[in-house]
């Protein structure tokens, strides 16, 4: 091995170890102020760790979610992993959570009272859960009279469901979108 591919492997195996140490995705520049290295580095490194991760005889992968990279199981063996190691009850909501979390995934930043005119019922309950399970959040308020609370979705929302970003939600179809229409605005 020569002098440059040994290093390239110390940085490869550093990368490896800070990935394992986060419990959170971290992205690349927080990466390289850890291993006091530069992003290029990084990035190199991040490749090979995928590359040796894409084997049939590993059983974990890099995944993105929220805007950063993680360590995680690979994803046909989460089924049968994520009840012993995933967190508790973190998978586990209510339809009516689901619903609400969809609407304001898909429509987001919305208020409280956009949802319930979407879902046609009281959203009080839902939203707090929410807030409580961190898979959405306080994204300002709406300027129109009484300055309602306007509700978006989180870096924990991204990494629960596996999205890097909110535009890998998987597009609505036709009748799906009329699901989500208010008042001739659609969301």
């Amino acid at each position: 091995m020569t002098k440059n591919t040994e290093k390239e492997t110390n940085y490869t195996a550093l990368v490896e170890a800070i990935l394992l140490m986060e419990s959170e995705a971290i992205d690349e520049d927080k990466i390289a102020s850890i291993a006091e290295l530069p992003k290029e580095t990084i990035i190199s490194a991040l490749e090979k760790l995928s590359e040796k991760y894409a084997s049939a005889e590993s059983g974990i992968e890099l995944s993105r979610a929220g805007g950063g990279i993680m360590l995680s199981a690979k994803r046909e063996h989460w089924e049968k992993l994520k009840d012993r190691y995933g967190k508790k009850n973190a998978g586990k909501i209510s339809r009516a959570a689901m619903e609400t979390l969809a609407i304001v995934a898909y429509s987001q930043p919305v208020t409280r009272a956009e949802i319930e005119k979407i879902r046609g019922v009281s959203a009080d309950n839902m939203i707090r859960l929410l807030l409580e399970k961190d898979f959405i959040k306080e994204a300002g308020k709406k300027d129109i009279p009484g300055r309602p609370t306007l509700y978006g979705t989180t870096k924990e929302f991204l990494k629960q469901f596996h999205l890097n970003s909110i535009s890998e939600l998987p597009k609505l179809g036709e009748s799906d979108i009329d699901k989500f229409e208010l008042e001739g605005e659609k969301y």
